[in-house]
């Protein structure tokens, strides 16, 4: 095996694959990178077991072959190269790796490609094509809400739901929930089904840079999303999202209208006197004035703004997690949005009144912290 390939090019691309490769692996080979060489074009590879990414990139090369290379020490050394170009051989005699570049040469111990573990097979596949925009919006407007709950794991993915009439994509750890709604895009197949949050976060990532076609294929147990030479596999989590719709309030009389910013760095503020377990800021409502305020009694913090909106409905006092809504309204570029909320004990829901493309409809809920009626 021997190629010569751009250092920028290759250190660009193993970054990305390196997200999948854990820390502590059980496995050696899973330290590795997979290389497999065909002529001129260099197929690279990363794994946890669960998720598997690979990805291609054009070499210069007329050779076959593959090892599996040690990822950090690779990583390492790639880091400090300027651009320029770098030979490649594999020393089978040797069991090494020989890199040559414009200040010298390296050699790194290799593992045998066959002990690196081979990717689900994928048989009863559907099929869906999806823009990579409108995937990269749904992942970054939704997948901030899910759980890190292990006794819960259909809560630590996003949920899919593929129609004929839309694409819908939630998530939610109990506290809060995003909807996050497509209605320029449609699927031939009804289905539905949890993705993990390890390969959205690679898939996050890598399509922020992108404008191509995503192939979405999926049977009942993995995924795999193919683009521009790239592939991600993931096993999908096992089991029945929650009635997500059961729990979004249908009726909400109160409606508050705000500058989006400035609401947000009020309760940015605000929530640094807090409780520092509860992260409690209170929203208090009463004509055209939102009174925002939050107190830690264990520390004598207490902090209270002021804003001006439009507001319809009874005066109301209700309490948030200040994490909650600083996670929300950051997700969102409205530049105004509206919170509808019924009573102190029941969900308010955040939308955003501008900002959003044609076909997107976001809905966010997050619980409230009780906080009753009781005046200031």
């Amino acid at each position: 095996m021997i190629f010569q390939v751009s250092s920028s090019t290759l250190l660009k691309q193993l970054q990305l694959i390196g997200g999948v490769i854990n820390s502590n692996n059980t496995l050696p080979i899973l330290d590795n990178f997979l290389f497999e060489l065909n002529d001129n074009i260099l197929t690279i590879s990363g794994t946890d077991l669960e998720t598997t990414i690979s990805t291609k990139i054009d070499v210069e090369s007329s050779s076959k072959g593959s090892a599996a290379i040690g990822a950090k020490m690779l990583l390492d050394i790639l880091k400090t190269f300027p651009e320029q170009p770098l030979n490649f051989i594999l020393n089978e005699e040797k069991k090494s790796v020989e890199i040559s570049s414009d200040y010298g040469k390296y050699s790194l111990a290799y593992l045998s490609a066959e002990e690196f573990p081979n990717p689900p097979e994928m048989d009863d596949l559907s099929k869906s094509e999806v823009s990579s925009t409108l995937l990269s919006s749904a992942i970054n407007k939704s997948l901030f809400a899910s759980g890190n709950d292990e006794l819960r794991p259909i809560m630590t993915g996003v949920f899919f739901e593929l129609s004929n009439s839309n694409l819908n994509f939630v998530a939610t750890d109990a506290h809060k929930l995003v909807r996050y709604i497509r209605n320029d895009a449609s699927s031939d197949r009804n289905t539905e089904f949890i993705v993990p949050k390890k390969p959205l976060n690679l898939l996050k990532n890598i399509l922020d840079s992108l404008d191509t076609s995503i192939t979405l294929e999926y049977n009942e147990t993995n995924a795999r999303f193919s683009f521009d030479g790239t592939q991600i596999i993931c096993r999908l989590i096992d089991g029945k999202f929650p009635n997500y719709d059961a729990v979004i309030p249908k009726e909400n009389p109160n409606k508050l209208t705000v500058d989006r910013s400035s609401f947000l760095s009020s309760v940015k503020r605000v929530s640094l006197f807090s409780n520092k377990t509860t992260h409690q800021v209170r929203l208090k409502v009463a004509g055209n004035e939102l009174k925002i305020s939050a107190e830690d009694l264990d520390f004598a913090n207490k902090a209270d703004e002021r804003l001006t909106c439009q507001y319809e409905g009874e005066d109301i006092e209700i309490g948030f997690n200040s994490k909650f809504l600083v996670e929300m309204l950051s997700n969102l570029e409205a530049e105004n949005v509206l919170l509808e909320m019924s009573s102190p004990n029941k969900a308010g829901l955040i939308t955003p009144l501008d900002g959003t493309e044609e076909g997107e409809d976001i809905l966010m809920l997050v619980m409230p912290w009780w906080m009753g009626t009781k005046e200031n």
